[in-house]
């Protein structure tokens, strides 16, 4: 109980020592030793003076030095003995009602004075608010990247602080000897009263505890009054300085801060980028264990690439924001770019222009420092020389096979994707420079044609215009920075660049234009920012890393720097890129929730249009639409394998007789039919059909075989379903059908077998049965009939209609044909004197026909003559030759006993039924041949063919047309941009 009093007493004094500096009173020091001594020891008794070595060691507080100083007076001390010690309890009761008091006067004083010294410290200090810039952004987030939990969980817990703390057993036990040593009656009480005897024990008096507190107050007095000497002399100095001294002293010191922490960031960045290589590594290493999660910047790259494939035909226009790289020819932005992707990627030339079309770079972090296209799986490693010349010579091919013939620039984007530790994540378009005159070589519409292709870019009311300006030529000379400022005057989302800061430095006359530009003074356009970089010495074989460094060294010994004329803030690439990509963030999070709504709208409205135009309709793309035409092809080809056998040997021999009768009739069978008797009737058709074999007959075979599969084929495609017919698949499936065609080519051994085939059927003359060789008088007849029905149909357009057609029908004769009548009846005349006459007319002949015809006012020519003989003198032989074939079908007997008939020769029977056994032999070969492998080749190009279109976009959009093919593939173009979009922002928002 006493020992905790006595401790609480002894802080109260402490308490009191320290602070008493600030209380401005006039109490007497001594009633502050009366009162601790009540305090202490008011029931203890008194005992000879013991003094105790003193544990008090006095400390010189340094960080006062720093205070302002306070007009403190030391106390007033009076040493002298009291008159009234007698009432030594009386006093003690005064004494004891004051102690409240004073505790009380020395809290709000001591309170008083520290909110004092406080407020004198703040305004002493600088206002640096403008300088926020200088410590990096990730200690103002500091809070989302350290787990302060972690941290409170890991501070030493009440045990062991307790094993921090002072030992206050000891000090209670200290505080009990100090007690004895006060108490009334002791050797303390007695030395004390000894002090109030006078000033002659002053040293015996400074040696107890109040002597301590006295030296403590009077060391205090005095490190106030050096305090204020301080103060007085340092504000005396600083009204010498001049405002421009205080400017330059502030500027060195903060370039030495900016200095030191860029020094720190690009420290915690390599270290951060090794990290994250090692978890990218990590992640990568998984890759087919588990599917790796798309990143922020892939998202929405894919929905840039969907949105410039997309026709805004719904007024659904793409706002969504990207970084846009503008300048002049040669001005830098490839470089820029290259140095934001830390890799030189792009192709480079001296002068001359080298992005020829759009390059939108998808910049995003990987464990690799890799580059890919949209549309290939290869992987260009940009940590090695030879995957870098690689690349840049794939994007100058890809760039020149994108210029339509004639043209010097083309409008189509080029996507690139750049991964690598470190890389900040945005969207940039290096679009192709700006020039001010056309040069021989190129196309005269190329300077109207980069003009629109900027301005395409450009109008877009959330694109960031990264303006890229040559510090090293003149301003006025700039073409770009016009442009820009017509796209955006307010420079709301302008970023402006000037490149090659250190070839200016060293050939502008003025360095404060330099600053004019950087500030925005010298050109009427405004932006949002202005930047100053140096991209390397103009050597195209440096290394992004040598360019990094010679830029840090270029801005360290920079006059412009150390001359305020440029802040540290605008200077490097490093700070470009950090700048637009939180100005690219910024852009994303403020407009693409607005850019989902109006997706959202276009696609409500598109799909209550097809709900009302095609209601009991799937709504299929041009890609199904595709597939389901492709699959109902398919099924058409395999139904080829269904035609029957005797389907295809009909149809074979059929079209193969109608290809081949012609050559039979006119140059085997007449020619033959001439000969006198049965011997020389056959050697010539032997040795006709043989040369027939040689020359054409297996040519013409297989010509026919290809056609009838044609035509089965063609059958098959256009044939209509019924009600499951869908019209909109028939120009897609003629071009399949005529592409198929196209590429079949017969199998060229074919030809070979087929004649020896058709040699050895057409040798064999014997014929077993009856039946056969009424088969072969059929034949026979039907030709022989359809060709003399031809050649009366050719006869009648000769001569006219006959009388009958005259008188019914109201028409009559042409003078030519008048004359031909004539002529033919002249003819018919000759016919009947001599029924045994040859094929040809002999000259004495023509001159008697042309004789009797002039006799009777009918001139004629001797060529009509002939003309008209060769059509009477066949129909003569056709009829002629039916009356053999009904005399020759009593002829089978003699025939298969081989008797000799002068009256009855069936040659010419046996001729047909050759031809007609190879015509069937024929066939049945080629319908082997097109069952077993012809067909299937067919099918094998028919899917070749629909794999080639399936990749042919344009090929598709060609063949599948119309409005509900249109409505369709806007709809699903829509529908897929704003699941993107949705993915996106609610990833977006788990970022956050």
């Amino acid at each position: 109980m006493w020992r905790t009093r006595a401790a609480a007493a002894c802080v109260i004094c402490r308490s009191l020592a320290n602070s008493s500096y600030g209380i401005k009173r006039k109490s007497p020091l001594r009633n502050l030793h009366l009162v601790s001594r009540s305090t202490h020891h008011p029931y203890y008794p008194s005992s000879k003076f013991q003094r105790p070595p003193l544990r008090i060691s006095l400390q010189l507080f340094s960080s006062l030095n720093r205070l302002p100083p306070h007009k403190t007076k030391l106390l007033n001390v009076k040493h002298g003995y009291q008159s009234h010690r007698n009432f030594w309890l009386a006093r003690l009761a005064s004494r004891l009602l004051k102690v409240r008091y004073l505790i009380l006067g020395s809290a709000v004083g001591g309170g008083y004075t520290a909110k004092k010294t406080y407020e004198q410290w703040k305004d002493m200090m600088p206002d640096l608010e403008e300088y926020k810039w200088i410590i990096p952004d990730f200690v103002w987030e500091l809070d989302e990247l350290i787990d302060f939990e972690k941290l409170l969980k890991a501070l030493p817990d009440a045990d062991d602080l307790a094993r921090l703390l002072p030992d206050f057993d000891k000090i209670g036990d200290s505080l009990a000897s100090l007690k004895g040593f006060l108490s009334p009656g002791s050797p303390g009480e007695t030395a004390f009263r000894a002090t109030d005897q006078g000033y002659d024990n002053d040293k015996q008096f400074k040696k107890g505890l109040l002597g301590e507190l006295i030296l403590l107050q009077q060391q205090i007095q005095q490190h106030e009054e050096e305090a204020r000497r301080a103060a007085g002399f340092s504000s005396q100095q600083k009204r010498k300085v001049s405002d421009k001294e205080k400017i330059d002293q502030l500027q060195e010191e903060l370039l030495r801060t900016q200095l030191k922490y860029q020094r720190m960031l690009e420290r915690l960045e390599k270290e951060n980028k090794e990290l994250r290589k090692l978890v990218l590594q990590r992640d990568d290493k998984g890759i087919h264990q588990r599917k790796l999660k798309k990143s922020l910047i892939d998202m929405y790259s894919e929905v840039l690439d969907i949105l410039s494939d997309y026709d805004a035909s719904y007024n659904t226009q793409d706002h969504l924001p990207r970084v846009v790289v503008v300048g002049d020819q040669s001005a830098g932005k490839t470089s820029v770019l290259e140095m934001i992707a830390q890799a030189r990627i792009f192709p480079r030339g001296s002068g001359e222009m080298m992005t020829r079309s759009p390059v939108k770079v998808t910049l995003s972090e990987g464990p690799h420092h890799v580059a890919l296209f949209k549309d290939s799986s290869r992987e260009f490693d940009l940590t090695k020389e030879e995957d870098l010349a690689a690349l840049r010579n794939e994007i100058e091919i890809r760039m020149r096979n994108s210029v339509k013939e004639g043209c010097t620039v083309s409008t189509e984007t080029i996507s690139l994707s750049v991964k690598g530790p470190g890389l900040q994540r945005m969207v940039l378009v290096d679009l192709p420079g700006v020039i001010s005159t056309v040069t021989s070589g190129m196309a005269p519409d190329t300077k109207e044609t980069i003009f629109s292709i900027s301005k395409a870019y450009m109008q877009n009311p959330n694109a960031i215009i990264l303006c890229i300006q040559d510090g090293s030529v003149d301003a006025e000379r700039s073409i770009v920075t016009d442009l820009v400022s017509q796209m955006d005057p307010q420079g709301k989302r302008t970023i402006f660049v000037l490149t090659k800061v250190d070839l200016a430095e060293k050939n502008v006359a003025s360095p404060n234009r330099i600053q004019q530009i950087i500030e925005g003074k010298l050109f009427p356009m405004k932006a949002l920012g202005y930047f100053a970089v140096v991209t390397g010495k103009g050597n195209s074989s440096e290394s992004i890393e040598s360019i990094k460094e010679y830029e840090e060294e270029f801005f360290q010994n920079s006059r412009l720097l150390k001359t305020s004329m440029l802040k540290a803030h605008q200077v490097t690439t490093k700070n470009l890129s950090l700048a637009v990509s939180d100005c690219f963030w910024k852009m994303v999070r403020e407009s693409v929730e607005q850019q989902a709504d109006a997706f959202k709208a276009t696609r409500f409205n598109l799909e209550t249009e097809w709900k009302n135009n095609y209601p009991r309709l799937r709504e299929l793309d041009r890609n199904e639409l595709f597939e389901k035409a492709k699959n109902e092809i398919l099924d058409e080809v395999i139904s080829l394998t269904q035609v029957t056998p005797k389907h295809w040997e009909e149809m074979l021999e059929k079209t193969l007789w109608e290809r081949v009768s012609t050559h039979v009739i006119e140059n085997i069978y007449l020619p033959a039919a001439q000969t006198a008797n049965s011997g020389t009737f056959n050697t010539t058709v032997d040795i006709k059909l043989k040369q027939w074999t040689d020359k054409q007959l297996p040519n013409k075979a297989v010509e026919v075989a290809w056609e009838t599969l044609q035509e089965e084929f063609s059958r098959f495609m256009t044939e209509k379903k019924g009600k499951e017919h869908d019209d909109i698949f028939d120009k897609l499936k003629q071009a399949v059908r005529e592409e198929t065609i196209k590429r079949h080519r017969w199998n060229e051994r074919a030809e070979d077998s087929l004649r020896v085939i058709q040699h050895n059927a057409l040798e064999d003359r014997s014929i077993s049965d009856k039946q056969q060789w009424d088969a072969a008088i059929h034949f026979m007849e039907e030709t022989l009939q359809s060709r003399l029905k031809d050649t009366e149909s050719v006869i009648e357009d000769m001569v006219g209609p006959d009388w009958k057609k005259r008188w019914l029908y109201w028409v009559g004769r042409t003078k030519e044909q008048n004359i031909r009548n004539e002529t033919k009846n002249e003819l018919e005349k000759l016919i009947k004197c001599n029924e045994d006459h040859p094929a040809y007319l002999a000259n004495d002949e023509v001159t008697t026909v042309r004789k009797n015809l002039e006799a009777r006012g009918v001139a004629v020519d001797p060529c009509l003559i002939k003309d008209t003989w060769h059509q009477i003198y066949r129909r003569y032989f056709l009829k002629s030759a039916l009356n053999h074939c009904n005399l020759c079908r009593r002829g089978f007997y003699y025939y298969q006993r081989h008797f000799v008939d002068s009256e009855l020769e069936c040659n010419d029977i046996v001729l047909f039924w050759r031809i007609q056994r190879m015509l069937a032999i024929t066939a049945n070969t080629l319908r082997q041949q097109l069952a077993n492998t012809e067909v299937r080749r067919l099918e094998k190009n028919v899917k070749e063919v629909l794999e080639d279109f399936a990749e042919d976009n344009e090929k598709k959009v060609m063949l599948l047309t119309g409005k509900r093919v249109q409505l369709a593939e806007d709809l699903k173009k829509v529908r897929e941009i704003q699941e993107k979009l949705e993915a996106f922002i609610e990833a977006l928002h788990q970022e956050k």
